[in-house]
């Protein structure tokens, strides 16, 4: 159950901007050229889009369904969810996995886990997730690096900053709060309000190098106030 400042922290949400149907042409689906090779070595960021017909992913009810699928996605060894933001319309993930097989059946499983729960939550049948999800095997620190401040500050790319209650500096949506190299918090600044008791979504430590330590030699520490830039893909 969450708190009762917890659900003050969470909006409730409604109806998301830009939804409806979305154009055609290479932007609007993903992918379905061959996956890469993956090993245990790699780190990946991954996007997966919403169904356009539902609300935003942003709301106290959804974040807790999603949060249950990482718990899930959790107990796998093979798969590690290193880091998760919930955007209105889609999904950012970081993940490591040990081969294209651990890989595919930790997203199938992710993926299932949380669309039967919003599927429950909302009174609804069908897909919750649309078409294949958008991967990218990141190969460099300062690709990794990237890839970081742009997931973890996607609510500032969006402006979901906007909205936050005083004293969060980082998203109450994503998994920031597991996050060691944000610049503010090694000069002793606090990220969330000290009052607030949040129940976060659950993310697995990094394996890979370039997720542990390599990231930093791509241009030292992340500020939570960076505003990412397109897609680092």
């Amino acid at each position: 159950m969450m708190s009762i400042m917890q659900r003050a922290l969470f909006r409730n949400g409604g109806k998301r901007r830009g939804a409806g149907r979305k154009p055609a042409g290479p932007r609007a689906r993903a992918s379905h050229e061959a996956r890469p090779v993956i090993k245990a070595s790699h780190a990946m960021h991954i996007t997966i889009r919403a169904m356009s017909d539902l609300p935003s992913l942003r709301r106290r009810e959804t974040y807790a369904a999603i949060r249950a699928a990482s718990t899930a996605a959790a107990k796998q060894q093979a798969f590690r969810l290193v880091h998760l933001s919930i955007q209105d319309t889609h999904l950012h993930l970081i993940v490591e996995a040990d081969d294209k097989g651990a890989l595919a059946r930790g997203m199938q499983s992710l993926q299932i886990s949380a669309a039967r729960r919003i599927n429950k939550l909302l009174g609804r049948r069908g897909r919750v997730f649309d078409d294949r999800y958008h991967l990218v095997v990141v190969r460099s620190p300062k690709q990794m690096r990237n890839v970081l401040a742009y997931v973890l500050g996607n609510w500032r790319r969006h402006g979901a900053d906007r909205g936050a209650a005083p004293g969060w500096l980082i998203d109450p949506y994503g998994s920031g709060f597991a996050f060691a190299g944000w610049k503010e918090l090694r000069q002793g600044t606090a990220l969330w309000p000290a009052s607030v008791t949040a129940t976060w979504l659950v993310v697995k430590p990094p394996a890979s190098w370039l997720l542990k330590t390599g990231w930093e030699r791509g241009g030292g520490p992340i500020s939570v106030f960076e505003v990412p830039g397109k897609r680092p893909d």
